[in-house]
């Protein structure tokens, strides 16, 4: 049997500020820190030993996993970083309150704006300083690849071919590895796996931190699919990120 845990970093500053974030470099707030090396402590009394790691570039992914590794004594094991595993890029919404933003523009707006299938929110200007083609770490992308704005058909489209192309040959390889990323390139990954409508996708809100088993035969057929920890309050996490954009 394989295993795939798929695990939305920690908390982040901006998470703890309800603000939307994307591709904006924000750093786990103190109880992300804890809460990542919670899922790690977790997923070493459950058995689990990874073999390799994958994560994005973005520092709240990337410090998530190091806690996990950390607290599982596997600080060793190799880690591979891509842009792909990178969040929704929110274009002008980055940095603003979404209770506020709700209530400027109402609730069923912003849900459109986080949670629908292919509407993107407004873009960045092509030369707004916090464009990711200013950043150095983006500096081997082409230009289409670098968005301004995303939607979560466009978070799929980057996201899945990594899944597709990179982790799951690397299955081939080894029995357990852990995928630490974001709410929307993780959910684009498990809308894939699932099989889940553009529909019935939007309902879908991943908390931070906890660790999302997949479980695969040995030709990767997916068999089993469940959260690691207390459903009671797995769903509370799960309530509370839904309530983010309301007023």
């Amino acid at each position: 049997m394989k295993k795939v845990v798929l695990l939305r970093h920690g908390e982040s500053v901006w998470n703890n500020e309800n603000r939307f974030t994307g591709w904006t470099d924000v750093d786990l707030s103190p109880k992300g820190v804890e809460e990542a090396a919670a899922a790690g402590k977790v997923l070493k009394e459950n058995g689990f030993s990874f073999q390799k790691a994958y994560t994005s570039y973005l520092k709240r992914a990337v410090k998530t996993l190091n806690g996990v590794l950390d607290a599982m004594d596997l600080d060793w094991i190799p880690v591979e970083k891509s842009w792909r595993l990178n969040e929704k890029h929110y274009g002008m919404l980055q940095g603003l309150n979404k209770t506020e933003t709700a209530a400027k523009y109402g609730e069923e707006q912003v849900l459109v704006w986080r949670r629908s299938y292919d509407i993107a929110p407004a873009p960045l200007a092509a030369d707004d300083s916090r464009s990711p083609r200013f950043d150095i770490r983006y500096s081997e992308l082409k230009d289409a690849e670098i968005p301004l704005t995303e939607s979560l058909k466009e978070t799929v489209e980057r996201a899945v071919p990594f899944w597709e192309n990179v982790i799951a040959p690397s299955m081939k390889q080894y029995d357990q590895v852990i995928v630490t990323a974001h709410g929307n390139s993780l959910r684009g990954i498990i809308k894939f796996l699932k099989n889940i409508s553009d529909k019935d996708i939007i309902s879908l809100n991943l908390p931070t931190a906890v660790p999302y088993v997949f479980e695969f035969d040995d030709s990767m057929n997916l068999v089993k699919d469940s959260f690691l920890g207390d459903p009671d309050e797995i769903a509370k996490k799960m309530n509370a990120v839904a309530n983010q954009g309301k007023k």
